[in-house]
């Protein structure tokens, strides 16, 4: 269906339509209980159905093993950068982080707030996070109760394309690559991602993470909030308080849709490459954008560009906006251009993007030049 708007926002971003569609029939009548999902008491058997189910879906789309919980939290990635140090480690205890860029440095801080000995062991902050640091480079502590990254740059356009395996347990924000892709389970031991990109909408985050983890939480029950223990909510099943169930239903549809309509990960993932590609080529192709992020690096679901000067970067956006393009706008911490290419973005709107921005430099082409001359 043509919803005559393109939705290219970093988040909350667009949503497949089929998804859509069903929210439609069960906001007023979810599985013929005559109520809309989002009225549903979650203690009743319909939410808790719901919650267990979503959990199992995750299980399956991301072929987690027997030995992984399923967490749905609240407080976005936000709350994991100080639920993780809180878990994992005391006061002075070593923890270890890659710095990447805005969404990196927002983690490290908590941790440093908390009175961790915090070490950045890879950064790419003298390049302005214009790649991600060699896997070969990153060495943490021996000592590290974990090491910390962020797979995806949704402000820079940067992603790992493999994990560090370093014996020391990964911890992953994985908010804006998670469920786009295959996943290797193995490559890591926590993983989190808020639903707002590429399965669901804001409000419930999605955390994975192996049993041993839990296990080995370091902080004393006395001194750890239960609301903030990630085992009070494996423990409860999600339900130790009243979770967001209008998010995490949006998210079992999302599931569904990954699982049913385009055939799993896999299937997903050859799509969202082609996309990307669709993009990139144009770019690399027309001097009159340059792209932001270096070629090694660059991400799948976050395309970041500039134009040859700030006045064409200002027609850009109105144009773009008049044609029915919306949030092309670049991170207010960078600027430029991003357009992120998230699950819900189809195909057919990435091409519809490629010929108006190809139709935007043939016109304003004499007015700025290009980056190569």
């Amino acid at each position: 269906m043509d919803r005559g708007v393109l939705n290219f926002f970093a988040g909350p971003t667009a949503l497949p339509w089929p998804v859509i569609a069903r929210m439609r029939g069960d906001i007023v009548d979810f599985q013929g209980t005559g109520m809309g999902v989002m009225e549903i008491s979650h203690r009743a058997p319909e939410i808790e159905f719901l919650l267990a189910d979503t959990a199992a879906r995750v299980r399956r789309v991301l072929g987690l093993p027997a030995d992984w919980e399923v967490l749905l939290l609240q407080g976005g990635g936000s709350l994991q950068f100080s639920m993780i140090p809180m878990n994992f480690s005391a006061p002075g205890d070593p923890v270890d982080y890659v710095d990447t860029g805005y969404w990196a440095c927002k983690s490290i801080a908590e941790p440093q707030r908390m009175g961790r000995d915090v070490a950045v062991v890879a950064s790419s902050a003298d390049t302005s996070y214009r790649h991600v640091p060699p896997v070969s480079s990153i060495r943490p502590r021996r000592r590290a109760r974990y090491l910390h990254l962020v797979t995806n740059n949704t402000v820079e356009g940067t992603q790992f394309r493999e994990l560090p395996r370093t014996g020391v347990p990964l911890i992953a924000d994985m908010s804006s690559d998670l469920m786009t892709d295959v996943f290797d389970a193995s490559a890591s031991d926590m993983v989190y991602a808020h639903a707002q990109k590429n399965i669901g909408i804001a409000g419930v985050t999605l955390v994975v993470i192996r049993r041993s983890m839990l296990e080995g939480i370091a902080a004393r029950p006395s001194e750890l909030p239960a609301i903030l223990d990630y085992r009070t909510h494996a423990q409860h099943g999600s339900n130790y308080h009243t979770p967001p169930t209008f998010a995490i239903y949006v998210t079992w549809l999302m599931l569904d849709w990954i699982e049913g309509e385009i055939g799993g990960l896999a299937a997903l993932g050859t799509l969202n490459r082609r996309k990307a590609a669709t993009l990139y080529d144009f770019l690399d192709g027309t001097p009159f954008y340059r792209c932001l992020a270096e070629r090694g690096s660059r991400s799948i679901t976050n395309v970041t560009f500039a134009l040859p000067s700030a006045q064409l970067h200002g027609q850009f956006l109105e144009e773009a906006g008049k044609a029915g393009f919306t949030g092309l706008a670049g991170h207010r911490s960078t600027g430029g251009c991003r357009a992120s290419l998230f699950n819900g973005v189809t195909q057919e709107a990435v091409g519809r993007l490629v010929d108006f921005m190809d139709a935007f430099a043939r016109q304003h082409r004499s007015q700025g030049g290009s980056f190569d001359e």
